[in-house]
Formats: C-alpha cells, sequence, structure tokens
C-alpha cells in the first residue's frame, strides 16, 4: 500500500516487486475471509518475514491452542517458503507445527490447464483472501497508508473488519 507523505521513516520501504514505496498488509483469515490476525511491516520486509512477525505477535494463540484439535492448516500462494517459516517459528516457539500444518495453494495456470478453460479461472481456496482484501479496499482510510506508525496501520486495518463485522451483524 503507497504511503502518503505523512507517513514516518518506520513505515517506509520500497517494495520491488509492487515498484511502490509504502507497507504490506498481511492478514490471516477463515475460510469465511474474515479476519483471524493482521500485520502491517513496511513494504521491503519479505512476506516469510512478515508472516513469521505476524505468528510471533500472536504466538501466545497457538501456545493455549489445545493438543487434541486438528491442526490449522495455513494456505499460502506460492511466493512463500513454507520450510523457511518453520524454522523460524520452532526457534520461537518449538511445539508449533504441532498446532499448524502449511499448505501451498495451487497456481493459477495449473487449474487452468488442468480444467481446459482460458481466461480467468478461480483457484479453489485462494478467492477467500482476495475477497477480504477488496472488502478492506472498500474503505477510504484504507486506500493509502497515512498512519505515522506501522501499530496505528495496524489498528486501522483491525477497525475496518470491526465494522465491516457489525454491519453485518446488524443485517442478520
Amino acid at each position: 500500500m503507497k504511503n502518503t507523505c505523512n507517513a514516518s521513516l518506520e513505515s517506509k520501504g520500497f517494495c520491488f516487486y509492487k515498484a511502490t514505496n509504502g507497507i504490506k498488509r498481511h492478514l490471516a483469515v477463515d475460510t469465511l475471509g474474515f479476519p483471524f490476525f493482521s500485520h502491517c511491516t513496511a513494504a521491503n520486509v519479505s512476506d516469510d518475514r512478515g508472516l513469521i512477525e505476524m505468528l510471533s505477535v500472536h504466538i501466545d494463540y497457538f501456545k493455549s491452542k489445545p493438543v487434541n484439535i486438528p491442526k490449522i492448516t495455513i494456505l499460502l500462494d506460492n511466493g512463500y517458503h513454507p520450510k523457511q517459516i518453520e524454522e523460524e517459528l520452532k526457534k520461537i516457539y518449538p511445539a508449533i507445527m504441532t498446532k499448524i500444518k502449511f499448505e501451498l495453494s495451487a497456481k493459477p495456470s495449473k487449474a487452468q490447464k488442468n480444467e481446459g478453460k482460458t481466461g480467468f479461472v478461480p483457484v479453489k481456496g485462494r478467492w477467500v483472501i482476495e475477497r477480504t482484501n477488496s472488502w478492506m479496499e472498500r474503505c477510504k482510510s484504507l486506500v493509502k497508508n497515512f498512519e505515522r506508525t506501522l501499530a496505528h496501520a495496524t489498528t486501522k486495518v483491525n477497525l475496518c473488519f470491526v465494522r465491516l463485522m457489525l454491519k453485518r451483524l446488524a443485517t442478520a
């Protein structure tokens, strides 16, 4: 997400992949697309490092999760490196891999070839996070990063989702 002139040096980073100066928003969502965890980093932080930071901040959730409950599956796109992430997370909390597992999502091009389709074909499971990102884009205050700190940017994302969930509950 691009920064405005208000952003501090802490939140400034250049992402070569997107060619933008700003921040990255890391989200973990459930199967309905509602947020589990959120975390903001400077744009120059790798996706792997951002995921490790996000899970580290919320490590108490995993520590309190009983072992006899099925593992939480974390679906990753192909830009992540699960083995490296597992190694780093084991340094923080050695028993974490008894409670979570990583799974790489299928590449869109492979799904198209297997089904013999051309054009846009949604990949199973991957559209959930994309839909969540589009919900977030509807919040005008999140179109750019106006915040001075990364903690404020994360709070703004969380407030956006609180608003979204309250609106959904009000209509139910």
